[in-house]
């Protein structure tokens, strides 16, 4: 078992999981026009997606310890009580390499499992190294898992991921 590394906040930036503070036009954005995994995907699924799931946005530090521009966001779908699937992972493209998005997902892992929460999947297709860095792992027992994905963004039979 992988133990969880959160890494520290980089400045300037907060982090909040109030829905509030999402920024649905820019979220939509991102998804559907830079987000390969979501390419296309429409505003009001986008919009449903949010109100299933457990949220969690980065934003511009604006000095008064209220978030300004969104930067980042993480999608957490749960039961709430035994698994999660982290999802929809996305950094801006000028905020990337400050380690907002270690950040995120460690923060946003550390919520869930404080709630209890055991067991915690996420995909990628090329940052692997990023997420073990964390504490994620391959799976341990991959041929026990099947999927049913009608996505147009499905990979390709064949398709193997980028691991670093």
């Amino acid at each position: 078992m992988n133990d969880l590394h959160v890494p520290a906040a980089p400045e300037g930036y907060l982090l909040s999981a109030d829905p509030v503070h999402l920024d649905p036009d820019r979220i939509h954005g991102w998804l559907s026009g830079e987000a390969y995994w979501a390419l296309g995907r429409p505003r009001d699924l986008v919009d449903r997606s949010l109100a299933g799931s457990r949220v969690f946005g980065v934003y511009r530090d604006l000095g008064d310890g209220m978030p300004g521009e969104q930067v980042a966001l993480a999608r957490a779908v749960t039961d709430g009580a035994t698994f999660a699937w982290v999802c929809d992972v996305f950094v801006a493209a000028e905020h990337r390499g400050a380690g907002v998005g270690s950040w995120l997902v460690g923060s946003t892992v550390a919520a869930l499992e404080a709630e209890g929460i055991q067991r915690v999947l996420l995909a990628t297709r090329d940052a692997h190294e990023v997420y073990r860095r964390i504490g994620f792992s391959a799976l341990a027992n991959p041929g026990t898992w099947m999927e049913r994905d009608r996505r147009p963004q499905r990979p390709s039979p064949g398709w193997a991921p980028v691991v670093g």
